[in-house]
């Protein structure tokens, strides 16, 4: 009887460590959302509200900051793992369970200030080469639609390539009070030229979370932005106008 009970007691220890595995939350490096601070610490505008919604439903977790291809495929294949800011988009509805939106964002084009192609639509951008980056939401639908994208792993290369007219397009993901992606002194020399498309972003979780988790995050987050949270958050990093 001593044996069964203090077998039982080790079940039970075990499973509680198990459930009590703190949450993995990945991101890359992609100020003002998710950035290192000067202490070492990860911070940002999408940071700030993740750690607010942790702290609102007792989770335990840790934030690692990641190449995105990498953070991304943590959170597809390792259990307890999620990853944040990511889009959400028909290609990727199912690979996740989705907590959010965290923000919003809009898809652009970008292109150099002397181009003299026409671009009104999305058809006049199909005769043309899109800068991308691997693994990055724009790059798989663009690519999806057979559009010409070259991707590369940096997505800072890209405005370089517009300068080298190494491409045509630079496909750019802008959120509300974002500094301009690249080197300011490029300012004049690479600039908006189309709204492609629009989406949310959330925090994406392996289909492993608890779904009561799941639910208790996206109950948190209504709450943060009822209350004024995140708006508060937002105009933390609201950028001056440039």
């Amino acid at each position: 009887m001593r044996f069964i009970i203090k077998t039982i007691f080790l079940l039970a220890t075990c499973t509680g460590v198990a459930a009590a595995a703190p949450l993995l939350i990945t991101t890359e490096h992609s100020p003002p959302s998710s950035m290192r601070g000067a202490d070492g610490v990860v911070t940002g505008r999408a940071t700030d509200k993740i750690r607010e919604l942790m702290a609102r439903t007792g989770t335990d977790y840790k934030i690692e900051l990641l190449p995105w291809k990498r953070a991304f495929l943590m959170a597809q294949t390792q259990a307890q793992t999620c990853v944040y800011s990511t889009s959400r988009t028909p290609d990727r509805e199912g690979m996740f369970k989705w907590v959010g939106p965290t923000d919003e964002a809009e898809w652009q084009f970008w292109g150099r200030a002397d181009h003299s192609f026409p671009l009104n639509n999305m058809d006049d951008a199909r005769k043309l080469r899109i800068g991308t980056y691997i693994g990055d939401a724009r790059d798989e639908y663009l690519r999806s639609r057979g559009f010409n994208v070259d991707a590369v792993n940096n997505d800072l290369v890209n405005p370089q390539k517009l300068l080298l007219n190494r491409i045509d397009l630079w496909a750019v993901g802008i959120r509300n009070g974002a500094p301009l992606p690249f080197n300011p002194e490029w300012s004049d020399k690479v600039v908006p030229l189309m709204v492609f498309n629009r989406v949310k972003v959330y925090l994406a979780c392996n289909h492993a979370v608890p779904e009561e988790l799941i639910e208790k995050l996206n109950a948190a987050l209504a709450e943060m932005r009822r209350d004024g949270t995140f708006a508060r958050i937002d105009r933390k990093y609201d950028q001056p106008a440039r």
